[in-house]
């Protein structure tokens, strides 16, 4: 008797692997497509230079002159891509002049730099320049602070300095904008984790909880907007004949400004009426930050903030919540969430400017870029479930929700990055699983099947194709602190190491009755239904392996496995056309898998040759 395997589409982990019979139970490197399986795509290298730190914040934009440039925003710096290179315009946060002599040398690399007034922590940047003397080719540059005391820090040099003091009587200090966390950590007291860069209750005090370091990252027109969680404001416009090397400008600090906010925990543009908006800012009139208040601009100004009967510059409270986590635009209104509640922001005109409805409260969301929007619906992972708003809140029912929930590192959980695939209908989640405090995890919602998918991938950011030809991710390696950009959905195959290493992919059915399931069946044929339509490959193959068991509680027998090979390549599709095996049970499940360079496949509805074999 022949058994045809057509299984529902999605992967299943509700409830116990036999419950989810005629499903599929687990899968990684794997999507649906118009109900079957296929494998995913393979990534390249979309630029062979690196950058410091872990970027969570990539925007490609466009400039008048033509030019597409890429934002991106790490822990430890802020860089514009531009032809496949990384221009670091990272603001200052200070500068300084030092004093007579100011390095001490001691034979190693290391030195010591003497400056009682700078500010600067562990891990930040500092850029000198009118070194002289026996030091000029050395400390001429940018370092990184390895150690800081009252009035001195110390950097490590590119070779070793001699002992002794000495570098001239008019060297230049600029210091970057403090670093940020790679991952969030938990402090134990007043301005844990960043002791000395604030006073209580300032807007570079940040309490017991150090925050991972985020960017907001918009466009006013062609030029860009952004700035770190919990800094300052700054613009960028390649346009203005700024280059590509020189660095983003405090808005508060530029000719014009007026009451532009000092600190800020998002930032964004409307599209529409052309105003800046920011999230947790201080209030006009105040130095303290108030994380529930929402602030913009004047419209098509980013210079003036000051409400008043000439401008539309205001802000409004929102009520719900301790702090506002994020929002995104679409097409009628901008979506802004706490972490309890979900608001409208719509534009009204003057003298109101912008009204604010209340959405949704009881609700959650995981982190700031936990959120997409696509085809006017928004779409969020929260702590514990799924939402959608598309003129409502609702939870989105998950088939995965247990599953990623119950191996989901919460105290990591604004790590989470969503992104879009539209080439596939596809909205993915990346996430931290409960033994790690890097991303390593992905669930994806197919909102066109409306169905579920995961498995395991290491990606921090994510940006659609758009002005790009493909989706664009970051990945980050922990031991250098550096990171670069993938080309994602490129071929088959890793191409980021030569030669191409292949993508093993597999999935696996849930338990099947052999048969009906009272007594052992014996199964000894198999007739595959495996499409390798765009393989590379000379000869791509995936292996089909059967797994019986006796009872669903009982462990699995012993398998067996082929081989499915396409014999000629398309138009005229040909692979194996039957496999003899010999398992037996009276429940079995099968897995499709691959490891092999230049193959894709996607699996139609196999079946199966079986007979009843005995109740024993």
């Amino acid at each position: 008797m022949l058994q045809k395997l057509q299984l529902k589409p999605g992967i299943n982990r509700e409830g116990t692997n036999y419950s989810n019979e005629g499903g599929y139970w687990a899968c990684d490197k794997v999507r649906f497509r118009s109900g079957y399986p296929e494998k995913i795509g393979g990534w390249t290298l979309y630029s062979a230079n690196e950058f410091w730190g872990v970027a969570r914040s990539m925007l490609p934009f466009q400039c008048q002159c033509g030019a597409t440039l890429t934002g991106l925003g790490t822990n430890l710096k802020f860089y514009v891509e531009f032809g496949s290179a990384f221009y670091d315009i990272t603001p200052l946060a200070d500068t300084n002049t030092l004093g007579a002599n100011p390095f001490t040398g001691d034979g190693t690399a290391t030195v010591v730099v003497t400056d009682a007034g700078r500010t600067v922590g562990t891990g930040d940047f500092v850029t000198f320049s009118g070194v002289t003397g026996a030091y000029a080719g050395v400390l001429n540059g940018e370092f990184k602070v390895t150690y800081i005391s009252a009035s001195t820090y110390s950097i490590t040099a590119s070779s070793a300095v001699a002992a002794g003091a000495t570098g001239g009587s008019a060297v230049s200090a600029a210091y970057q904008v403090s670093v940020g966390g790679s991952i969030y950590t938990q402090g134990t007291g007043w301005g844990a984790g960043t002791w000395a860069r604030g006073t209580w209750g300032s807007a570079t005090s940040v309490g017991i909880d150090l925050q991972l370091r985020l960017w907001s990252i918009d466009n006013y027109g062609d030029a860009l907007v952004f700035g770190p969680r919990g800094g300052g404001l700054y613009y960028w416009d390649y346009n203005a004949g700024v280059g590509l090397t020189t660095r983003g400008e405090l808005i508060s600090g530029m000719v014009g400004a007026n009451a532009v906010p000092t600190y800020q925990n998002e930032i964004l543009v409307s599209d529409q009426s052309r105003f800046v908006i920011t999230l947790g800012s201080n209030d006009f009139g105040s130095a303290d930050a108030n994380p529930m208040l929402v602030r913009w601009s004047d419209q098509e100004n980013y210079l003036e903030w000051e409400p008043m009967a000439t401008t539309q510059a205001g802000s409004q409270i929102l009520s719900i919540g301790s702090q506002l986590i994020t929002a995104r635009q679409t097409r009628q209104e901008i979506v802004i969430w706490s972490d309890a509640a979900v608001f409208a922001m719509q534009y009204l005109g003057p003298p109101y400017v912008f009204g604010f409805t209340t959405l949704a409260d009881n609700t959650s969301i995981a982190g700031p870029n936990a959120a997409v929007v696509v085809n006017n619906i928004a779409y969020w992972m929260g702590t514990d479930k799924f939402y959608l708003y598309s003129g409502k809140v609702d939870v989105l029912a998950s088939t995965l929700r247990s599953y990623v929930f119950n191996d989901f590192n919460a105290a990591q959980a604004w790590q989470v990055t969503a992104g879009v695939v539209n080439q596939y209908s596809e909205i993915w989640w990346f996430y931290c699983s409960a033994n790690s405090n890097y991303i390593d995890r992905y669930v994806v919602y197919n909102y066109l099947d409306n169905v579920w998918y995961n498995g395991s991938m290491d990606r921090f950011a994510w940006v659609d194709s758009g002005l790009k030809q493909f989706p664009l991710s970051t990945v980050y390696d922990e031991a250098t602190e550096k990171g670069q950009i993938y080309a994602q959905e490129y071929g088959f195959d890793d191409f980021t190491t030569a030669p191409a290493t292949p993508i093993e992919a597999y999935i696996d059915s849930s338990d099947f009755d052999i048969g009906e399931g009272d007594n052992f069946g014996l199964v000894n044929r198999i007739i595959p239904d495996i499409g390798f339509d765009g393989s590379t490959g000379t000869s791509p193959t995936v292996n089909m392996t059967l797994y019986p068991r006796r009872f669903p509680g009982s462990a699995y027998g012993a398998e067996d496995e082929t081989s499915v090979v396409r014999s000629q390549t398309v138009p005229v599709e040909q692979y194996t056309e039957q496999v003899f095996v010999r398992v037996r049970g009276r429940q079995m499940r099968f897995r499709i898998s691959s490891n092999g360079l230049g193959v894709t496949w996607q699996l139609g509805m196999p079946r199966i040759q079986m007979r009843p074999d005995g109740r024993k």
